[in-house]
């Protein structure tokens, strides 16, 4: 059974992982009717197709999908940096935001990790560049100041119109960083790498940000959603969700999901990661047009923000669930 096969790819090194995969189908923009603002009727609500009721809420047979625990809630890390920036994209196709408007980035903004936040000096660029960095490196100051734009309750409204009942958006990188820093007692992030690694194990495990009620969470479901109605051009106007796929085609990193597939399959993506946690939701492609969205979440024991054997199941995961339905799909 292949949900079986996935379970112990995930045992053999050490973790578990839940996982769901679904085909795409469709054109994008061909299918369904897409809205791009929050007006209008309840029939014209993004994500609402003209098909059956089990469409809209994304049922399928067994052979039209790969659920692994697919309906557990799970904490999203920076894979919420696809809803902050479709969010971004539908403003400024809606005139609401000039995608060329400037922000500085200063010591006070940074967070630290990739892109401009680790910089030593002050950084000038675009909202679409902060987007850009957002996703492609998944840039924690980029992130938040893109927020700091749309507003967080905005990025919450959008979950709730694409249905994504299971998703909880609770704030940015910021929030979740004063979080870790509270719970550990640390003024700032120095104080808090000199306090954390003395902590026990099961203090850090007790922490906010890996337990799913109390931070940004989903379901590997709900995420394979979004990433089906982005690519259908469901989740806004036409342009937002292709900005969203072009934005997630350059991410960087290509040790999870990419790892599983031979060169010719084309992965476009976001990783997430926190102690403990390893995860990654994309789309693949096969030259012969057909589409996957794909969601893999990681668990493991210890509480290591870098595990290779981890990411290459990841990879490993999906190739099982894609090949599945590939061979059995419809």
């Amino acid at each position: 059974m292949v949900e079986e096969r996935i379970r112990e790819v995930f045992a053999g090194v050490g973790a578990e992982g839940l996982l769901h995969a679904v085909p795409i189908g469709g054109e994008s923009g061909r299918e369904g009717v897409t809205v791009g603002m929050r007006s209008g009727t309840d029939e014209e609500a993004v994500g609402m197709r003209s098909g059956t009721d089990e469409e809209a809420v994304g049922t399928r047979s067994a052979a039209d999908e790969v659920a692994v625990d697919a309906d557990e809630p799970v904490v999203i890390a920076s894979i919420f940096k696809v809803l902050l920036v479709l969010e971004f994209a539908r403003q400024v196709a809606a005139g609401q935001l000039d995608p060329r408007e400037r922000v500085r980035v200063t010591a006070a903004d940074r967070l630290g990790g990739w892109g401009t936040a680790g910089c030593a000096d002050d950084v000038e660029l675009s909202l679409r560049d902060l987007a850009f960095f957002a996703i492609s490196v998944s840039d924690n100051s980029a992130a938040d100041l893109l927020l700091a734009q749309v507003g967080l309750d905005t990025v919450r409204l959008l979950a709730e119109e694409l249905r994504l009942d299971g998703t909880r958006i609770v704030g940015g990188p910021r929030d979740v960083l004063q979080s870790m820093l509270t719970e550990v007692g640390a003024r700032d992030e120095r104080e808090f790498a000199l306090h954390y690694p003395a902590l026990p194990d099961e203090r850090k495990r007790r922490m906010s940000v890996l337990d799913p009620s109390r931070t940004n969470a989903s379901t590997p479901r709900e995420i394979t959603r979004l990433l089906r109605l982005v690519w259908r051009d469901e989740a806004g106007p036409p342009d937002a969700c292709a900005q969203v796929r072009e934005l997630m085609a350059r991410q960087v990193f290509r040790h999870r999901l990419v790892s599983g597939f031979p060169d010719e399959v084309t992965i476009a993506a976001k990783t997430g990661t926190l102690p403990g946690l390893h995860m990654e939701a994309g789309v693949v492609r096969y030259p012969d047009g057909s589409r996957y969205a794909v969601s893999v979440f990681a668990r493991t024991r210890e509480l290591a923000a870098s595990r290779p054997a981890v990411d290459a199941a990841i990879g490993a995961a999906a190739r099982i669930a894609v090949d599945f339905l590939r061979r059995h799909g419809t």
